[in-house]
């Protein structure tokens, strides 16, 4: 029998980014590529903010790889901590 754990809310993992993300395509394009390689994330973006953050939510989330993503997508992303 396989035992499935519940997954609480402590067990999820927040991160903010720093972007330079203007634009609700641009926006909306980011957010598709991130959830084509890690479709369990939730992604959301502030662009109303002055840093244009970029807020991601996951279990065992992989911070490096979602900058790495926004990055090579021509964007800054840098982790606020």
């Amino acid at each position: 029998m396989y035992q499935f754990k519940e997954l609480k809310d402590t067990d999820r993992i927040v991160e903010i980014f720093k972007t330079n993300v203007q634009e609700e395509s641009d926006r909306d394009y980011i957010i598709t590529v991130i959830q084509n390689q890690f479709p369990d994330y939730k992604i959301n973006f502030d662009l109303e903010d002055c840093d244009k953050i970029l807020r991601v939510e996951g279990v065992d989330l992989q911070y490096d790889n979602v900058m790495d993503y926004v990055n090579r997508l021509g964007y800054t992303c840098v982790r606020l901590e």
